[in-house]
């Protein structure tokens, strides 16, 4: 640290105006560089670079390798004659850092970044939107090497030949056009960010345009945890936090979800040390500063009151139901444990020994014996996440669209994964298939194949689990209950005696009972 020293002149007696200390020899100084340091770090928040990333190393190195090496060394691709990379579009669930990757690539190479959000170029003037768009382009030229992000590029991209107006379909001819115009030795790379890469015209994801597509989707259980430790290397922790065992308890979270876990826990922190803040005082107290610490409890709360933003339009929740508050239905339950909960816990047992487990199950018995409360039992002993949907509530009057609200539920649980899909009244929406009736028995046909394939699909990600729940089995297709499917028929019987005494004794454990009554006598 360089420090410079003013020689003053001091005045006479006690009026002087000038504040100075003489120094001499034996002076010891010491300087206080706590607040400067304090703002260095301040302004480091700001910028990103690869350490700032985390839980998706896989897909940093391989934008590195279209983006980062063009940019620093284009000397490569013109050596073995083949033009460099273009475009590279990145997509995946809102939150799981496609902007975060993108700044961090153009901070670590030094190229100038151009951020264009895909709404703000749109302009109510025929033929400024293109403008707009070939003003970014232009000044990317002239300022190379340069990075042009668009992020949620489907808002001005959409398919032409379901655009709403002229507008998008010249603005993505524009895009076209422009894409195709960047020069091999410009040293200009396209990133593009969207969360539905199946809206965007296939045009642009040719060869020579957004060839590359890198799918930045949830991390897993590593992923997470190194997504922690970023957020949380500048909190100050008490040592009862463990990481992993957050990251283990955040299924289907991604970095944006995350970071707010964090900041919840430490907005709990702060609550608890409210009493002891006067918020009207100027400062406040250091040794009140010193004592906020996150401890668990405080990443416990947060956990109670975030979910996955990926699923907050879904009812998805880990119930807080246990196997103590399911009475009877012993023997269910332990099938329920060996067939739901085995796979997750011990996924790693049944990757070694090659082990494929269930897809599904299926409940069947009267209205009202625990068929629902027994899948939320299961999703919360396995610490799963829990969509619960009703038959009905999937089936619209346009063409196509049950389809796609049964579409989209599946893509949701599997960003979500381990994720329970609860169908309760499964029998209204996958009766036996060629029944006639007209058009309502087609849609109603297209639904089952679409749930068909979906389950299926599920394989995909071994951490889905379906369970469907009925009161009418003998009316439902065939093709549901086959093996690979929902290919374990659990029966959930009328309760006995036993079951009866387990029931009431779950129900009122909570509760304040007389002495006196006899639990035996009411069963």
């Amino acid at each position: 640290m360089d420090v410079e020293f003013d020689e003053v002149e001091g005045g006479n007696g006690e009026d002087s105006a000038v504040d100075y200390c003489k120094v001499g020899d034996e002076t010891e100084i010491v300087f206080d560089v706590k607040e400067a340091i304090g703002r260095e770090e301040d302004d480091r928040l700001g910028e990103i670079g690869y350490d700032d990333i985390g839980g998706c190393g896989k897909q940093l190195a391989q934008i590195r390798e279209l983006v980062e090496l063009p940019l620093r060394h284009p000397q490569i691709f013109r050596s073995i004659g083949i033009p460099p990379p273009r475009g590279v579009l990145m997509y995946g669930p809102p939150g799981s850092g496609k902007t975060s990757i993108a700044k961090a690539v153009a901070a670590e190479t030094g190229a100038y970044f151009f951020l264009l959000n895909g709404p703000e170029i749109m302009a109510k003037m025929a033929g400024e939107s293109e403008a707009n768009l070939r003003k970014v382009f232009t000044e990317a030229e002239a300022h190379s090497p340069a990075i042009i992000f668009i992020d949620e590029i489907d808002s001005i991209a959409p398919k032409r030949d379901k655009a709403g107006g002229e507008v998008e379909k010249r603005l993505v001819s524009q895009l076209l056009t422009l894409m195709d115009g960047i020069k091999p030795t410009s040293n200009v790379v396209v990133i593009a960010a969207t969360n539905r890469p199946n809206t965007l015209d296939p045009a642009l994801r040719r060869f020579g345009r957004f060839d590359r597509e890198l799918d930045i989707g949830v991390p897993d259980t590593d992923g997470r945890l190194e997504v922690m430790r970023i957020k949380t290397r500048n909190m100050k922790l008490d040592p009862d936090v463990d990481l992993k065992l957050i990251a283990k308890d955040t299924h289907g979270y991604v970095g944006a979800d995350l970071s707010q876990l964090c900041m919840e826990a430490a907005f709990q922190c702060i609550r608890e040390s409210m009493h002891n803040i006067d918020i009207d005082a100027e400062s406040i107290d250091a040794t009140v500063l010193d004592s906020l610490k996150i401890s668990a409890s405080h990443f416990k709360h947060a956990l109670s009151v975030t979910n996955p933003s990926a699923l907050r339009e879904n009812i998805v929740e880990v119930p807080n139901v246990t196997w103590d508050d399911v009475g009877g239905l012993e023997d269910v339950k332990r099938e329920l444990y060996e067939t739901v909960q085995y796979p997750v816990e011990h996924a790693d047992k049944f990757a070694k020994f090659g082990m494929q487990p269930s897809k599904g199950v299926l409940f069947f018995g009267p209205p009202g014996c625990g068929k629902t409360l027994l899948a939320k039992a299961i999703a919360n002993e396995c610490g799963a996440n829990f969509i619960s949907i009703k038959g009905p509530e999937l089936l619209t009057m346009w063409f196509g669209e049950s389809e796609a609200n049964i579409r989209d539920l599946f893509d949701k649980a599997r960003a979500a994964a381990p994720c329970i899909l609860f169908f309760d009244e499964m029998d209204s929406i996958a009766k036996a298939r060629g029944g006639g009736g007209g058009g309502g028995s087609e849609a109603g046909d297209r639904v089952i194949n679409q749930i068909l394939t979906e389950i299926d699909g599920v394989g995909a990600r071994k951490s889905v689990f379906v369970i469907g729940a009925t009161n009418r089995p003998d009316i439902l297709d065939n093709a549901v209950t086959r093996p690979g499917r929902l290919d374990q028929l659990i029966y959930i019987p009328l309760p006995d005696y036993k079951s009866r005494l387990s029931i009431f004794k779950a129900a009122l454990r909570k509760s304040p009972v007389e002495a006196g009554v006899n639990f035996e006598k009411l069963a």
